[in-house]
C-alpha cells in the first residue's frame, strides 16, 4: 500500500503552510489576530478561500473542490503547527459538513458557495449547557409553527457563534429525534466571549426563533454523529501539527540551553523524556492516519470506532506533549509570553470541545461485549 502524498496533495500542504507561515510564523502576529474580535484574520481567511481550502471537502457543484479527508487531514495540520485561529473545522469540516451532508440543493448552493469564497461563516450550534458530547439535542426545541418551525432554547458554547452569518442548529423533533435547522443569526440573542486558548465562542439563545429544516428534515441523529466523527479525524491531526511544534520546540531548547557550562540535552534524562514525547506523537500519528483512511470508504460504524481510537490516543498524547514542553522549557514554558504553554492550551480546548480521552476511552469500553471472546494462551 502506498502511503506517500501525490504532487497535487504537496502543493496544498506547501501552499497552506506558506500561507499560514507567513501569517502566523511569528507567534506575536497570532497574539495580536485573537486579542480583537473576531479572533482571526479575516484577510488569511479570504486567502485561505483563494487557494481553495475553504471549499476543499464540498462537491463542485456546491462551490468546493472535490476532496476528501486525505486533503482535509494536510491543512488541519497546517493550521494546527501555527496555531492558526482561523474556524476551519468548525466551519468547513463540521458545520459546512452537515450542510453538505444533508441539505438540499439549493441549501447547499446558499451556504456553502459563500462559505467556499470566504464571504461567510457558518457555525454548528449543538453543545449544550450540562451536555456531554451527545449527538442528540435536549435543551433547544423545534415546534411547528404553520408553514414553518421555530426553536426555543440555549446552545453553549457555540465556537464562534457570535460572529457566525448562518447557524446550523440541532433540535428536539416533537415527534421524537434530533432535527436539523439553519436559522439567520440576526433572529437570536448571541453573547460571544473569549475562550482560554484565544479562540472565540458564543451563547445563542433561540426564543421562538424562525428555521428552515435542512434538507427533507426529520431525524438527523446518524448525521450529526458521523460528521462529528469525521471532525474528530481531522481535529487529531490539527493537534498532530501543535504537538509536532511542541516537540520542534523543546529539542530545540535543549540543544541550545545551558546549564553548568554544557547543553541541557548532555544530561540524560532529560535526552530520554525528549525521546519518550516522540514516541507519544509517532503513536498518534499512526492512528490518526490509519483513522483517516477508515474514514474515506469505512462505514459510519467503522468511522466512529475509529474516530474513538485515534482521538484517544492524541488525548493521551497531547497530555503528556504539552506538559513535558513545558516542564523541558523550565521557568520560561509557563510564561504567557512563550508559545508552548498557548499550544498546550489550544490541545486541551480542542479535547473539550469534541470529547475528551475519558469520553472517547468509555465510547470504546461500551462496545466491547460486541466482539467475539478469545481463548486465553494455555
Amino acid at each position: 500500500m502506498n502511503f506517500e502524498y501525490d504532487d497535487e496533495q504537496e502543493a496544498l500542504r506547501d501552499s497552506v503552510k506558506a500561507l499560514l507561515g507567513k501569517a502566523y510564523g511569528d507567534f506575536e502576529q497570532r497574539r495580536k489576530a485573537v486579542d480583537a474580535d473576531p479572533g482571526f484574520d479575516d484577510s488569511t481567511w479570504r486567502r485561505l478561500a483563494e487557494l481553495g481550502v475553504l471549499g476543499l471537502p464540498f462537491a463542485e457543484e456546491s462551490g468546493g473542490m472535490g476532496a476528501g479527508p486525505v486533503e482535509v487531514s494536510l491543512v488541519a495540520e497546517e493550521v494546527g503547527r501555527v496555531l492558526a485561529p482561523e474556524p476551519f473545522l468548525a466551519t468547513v469540516v463540521l458545520a459546512g459538513g452537515l450542510v453538505e451532508a444533508a441539505g438540499s440543493d439549493e441549501q447547499k448552493a446558499a451556504v456553502l458557495g459563500p462559505l467556499a469564497e470566504g464571504e461567510s461563516v457558518v457555525a454548528f450550534a449543538h453543545l449544550e449547557p450540562g451536555g456531554r458530547w451527545s449527538p442528540t439535542a435536549t435543551a433547544v426545541t423545534a415546534t411547528s409553527s404553520g408553514d414553518g418551525w421555530a426553536l426555543d432554547g440555549v446552545k453553549e458554547p457555540v465556537p464562534h457563534g457570535a460572529r457566525a452569518d448562518v447557524l446550523v442548529v440541532s433540535a428536539a423533533l416533537p415527534s421524537g429525534g434530533t432535527g436539523l435547522f439553519l436559522v439567520d443569526p440576526a433572529g437570536t440573542e448571541r453573547s460571544g466571549y473569549a475562550v482560554h486558548d484565544g479562540s472565540r465562542a458564543a451563547r445563542v439563545t433561540f426564543s421562538g426563533t424562525a428555521a428552515t429544516p435542512l434538507g427533507d428534515g426529520g431525524d438527523a441523529t446518524a448525521t450529526i454523529a458521523t460528521a462529528l466523527d469525521r471532525t474528530r479525524i481531522a481535529a487529531c491531526h490539527q493537534a498532530l501539527g501543535a504537538m509536532s511544534f511542541q516537540l520542534g520546540a523543546t529539542t530545540s531548547y535543549l540543544t541550545s540551553r545551558k546549564q553548568f557550562g554544557v547543553t541541557l540535552n548532555t544530561f540524560q534524562a532529560l535526552t530520554f523524556r525528549a525521546a519518550d514525547m516522540y514516541v507519544s506523537l509517532e503513536l498518534a500519528r499512526s492512528l490518526t492516519l490509519w483513522a483517516t483512511l477508515v474514514s474515506i470508504a469505512g462505514s459510519p460504524e467503522e468511522i466512529a470506532d475509529a474516530a474513538a481510537r485515534a482521538s484517544l490516543q492524541v488525548s493521551k498524547a497531547s497530555r503528556h506533549i504539552g506538559q513535558e514542553a513545558i516542564q523541558l522549557h523550565g521557568g520560561i514554558g509557563m510564561t504567557a509570553e512563550y508559545a508552548v504553554g498557548h499550544y498546550t492550551s489550544h490541545l486541551t480546548a480542542l479535547e473539550h470541545w469534541l470529547g475528551d480521552g475519558r469520553f472517547h476511552l468509555s465510547t470504546l469500553a461500551s462496545c466491547i461485549g460486541d466482539h467475539d471472546e478469545v481463548d486465553p494462551i494455555p
